[in-house]
């Protein structure tokens, strides 16, 4: 004998639904932005004053070298080739900034994927999510950590543009740069829905 679904078993299925639908929805919105970023990820060797301070040298160091990288007008794919031929240089500069303050850490730097929760900066943000990072390790990396954009240049000193002009550019839509920059009225609530996601894949990863 068939049984009929009660009222709460139907809503339950029809929430899990939704949720599938909104996630893939959101991820892919993500997926579409990571593929036009490449973030900064320096990691400190640990928590304490001197390790942290340590971490902030390295990181002026790092986006100084950063910084010379690209080429003019550089694509993503440029920017990243122009990054992973610079990733010894960039390496010895960290090194090198370790050294001369007296620690004997060891300095690691390399192109990798990493997950990263929303992050808010002065005049953007960036949604949780995984993109592809310069990642800078310190030591035992286990400390707090310092995070960035390194393409398009949001956080390269001298060189470094606002949202809109990467989107004028061609690196960021314009419904890109309206999420980054809260011009997109529905971007508080695709931030937070885009967090939990992160948060229940990795429960069920």
């Amino acid at each position: 004998m068939e049984r009929r679904l009660r009222s709460w078993e139907l809503a339950l299925m029809f929430g899990v639904l939704v949720a599938l639908a909104a996630g893939s929805w959101l991820g892919r919105e993500q997926r579409a932005l990571a593929d036009s970023v490449i973030r900064l990820h320096v990691v400190a060797n640990s928590d304490s004053a001197a390790d942290q301070a340590l971490k902030l040298k390295v990181r002026d160091e790092i986006l100084a070298q950063a910084e010379q990288a690209y080429p003019e007008n550089a694509t993503l794919e440029q920017a990243r080739a122009a990054l992973e031929a610079q990733l010894p240089a960039l390496q010895a500069a960290g090194q090198a900034v370790v050294e001369a303050e007296g620690y004997d850490y060891t300095v690691s730097a390399g192109l990798t994927q990493c997950w990263f929760p929303t992050r808010e900066y002065e005049d953007f943000a960036l949604p949780a999510g995984t993109y592809t990072a310069l990642r800078v390790t310190i030591g035992q990396g286990e400390g707090q950590n310092w995070w960035c954009v390194a393409f398009p240049p949001l956080c390269l000193g001298a060189a470094s543009q606002t949202v809109e002009q990467a989107a004028q550019a061609g690196n960021f839509t314009q419904d890109q740069a309206g999420l980054l920059t809260g011009a997109d009225p529905g971007y508080v609530l695709k931030f937070k829905s885009l967090e939990l996601l992160g948060q229940l894949q990795g429960l069920f990863s």
